[in-house]
């Protein structure tokens, strides 16, 4: 009796002990069988990375002249639309310049118009010695009648037929003239002129100046990296700020060169962002992959060759265009951090695409034609000319 009451115990624990492995089986079996059929429906149909980051266009507005600055119309974080004025320069030496060029217009114009006075002054002069050359021609053929009966000596048929000769090179001298005071103006009016077209250029280029003092937002976006101060000078092509058009954006997703090998065009990804969480997904697509990995790229590239060679993973860089609705409707920055999940099931696409992958970004620029023409309409008038 007391054996059979000592064994009970044991008895128990065991049975307790098979239990729970056979709980513990099943709670592996039943993980086992989750997981496989999460990959098979789901994971492995997904290529994922967490290693990638907002990026857009960043817009720099810099200087094409040299010039001062007066006034700075804008800071950073500033919202600012398409044209609207930014940065303002000191136009001074920009309209001497236009007044220069003015100026030489004008004189070009007065001088153009002597060049087609003198074509008609030597146009006289070549009838007249015309005239000359018939007249002495006559003398002569009249002496040259009387030297035969005697009536006028041999010296006066010399003398005749020198007149004539002088008259023919006179002639010629004044055809030449002619000619080329003609080639200046020939098939051409005072406006279409060569000299007067280079000076109505230079006019335009000085109008072009003084446009360039007043810098203008090129695209509409938030202004980043201010640099430029009123009173400072600046030479031309400094960046003094820049517009980064924040409905423009795109996602860069570094993926490992493994993952790369299922991932082509127009596969549907949903990403999220660290700043809104998972509470916000974004639906976008492959609009790219890299040509390259980062590496390559760099400034000062991995070199491999050498004896003390150690294999790293590389990642290559993946476009991923954005929904523009719901980037309106939640606005990122550039440099946030994403979370990408590719989905690789249509795997129809190419790797590469020769479409635009994004909309075409045209600057803002100051149309200067109808001032210019209003400039030089007004001097080719006060000048005696015409367009």
């Amino acid at each position: 009796m007391s054996d059979t009451a000592a064994d009970r115990p044991a008895n128990g624990n065991g049975a307790a002990r098979r239990r729970g492995f056979v709980l513990l089986g099943i709670a592996v079996l039943a993980g086992g069988l989750l997981w496989g059929g999460y990959w098979f429906a789901y994971a492995r149909h997904v290529e994922s990375t967490d290693d990638a980051y907002v990026a857009g266009d960043i817009i720099a507005i810099t200087s094409r002249e040299p010039a001062t600055v007066l006034a700075v119309h804008a800071d950073d974080t500033q919202a600012v639309a398409r044209g609207q004025l930014l940065v303002e320069l000191d136009p001074t030496r920009a309209r001497v310049k236009l007044q220069a060029a003015e100026a030489e217009l004008a004189r070009t114009v007065r001088a153009v118009r002597a060049d087609f006075s003198r074509v008609h002054e030597h146009d006289s002069q070549v009838a007249a010695a015309r005239v000359e050359l018939a007249q002495a021609e006559a003398d002569r053929n009249r002496r040259r009648e009387g030297a035969g009966d005697g009536s006028v000596s041999a010296e006066e048929a010399a003398h005749a037929r020198a007149a004539v000769e002088s008259a023919r090179a006179a002639l010629r001298a004044a055809e030449n003239a002619q000619a080329q005071v003609t080639a200046a103006v020939d098939n051409t009016t005072v406006a279409s002129n060569p000299g007067v077209m280079a000076a109505i250029a230079r006019v335009r280029d000085a109008v072009i100046t003084l446009s360039h003092m007043r810098l203008t937002a090129p695209v509409g976006g938030v202004v980043a990296r201010r640099t430029v101060q009123v009173g400072q000078r600046v030479a031309a092509g400094t960046p003094l700020l820049a517009v980064v058009p924040l409905d423009q954006l795109w996602v860069d997703a570094n993926f490992k060169e493994g993952q790369l090998q299922a991932l082509r065009v127009g596969q549907p990804v949903a990403l999220t962002a660290d700043v809104y969480g998972s509470s916000v997904t974004y639906h976008g697509q492959v609009a790219g992959v890299g040509a390259g990995s980062g590496a390559a790229f760099a400034l000062l590239p991995p070199q491999n060759a050498s004896g003390n060679w150690i294999k790293i993973v590389q990642r290559v860089p993946v476009r991923i265009a954005l929904d523009p609705a719901e980037l309106r409707e939640h606005p990122l920055r550039i440099g946030l951090s994403m979370t990408a999940r590719v989905d690789i099931r249509d795997r129809s696409g190419t790797m590469v695409t020769s479409k635009p992958l994004s909309a075409a970004v045209r600057g803002e620029t100051v149309n200067t034609d109808a001032e210019a023409d209003r400039i030089v309409a007004r001097i080719l008038a006060e000048n005696g000319a015409a367009m």
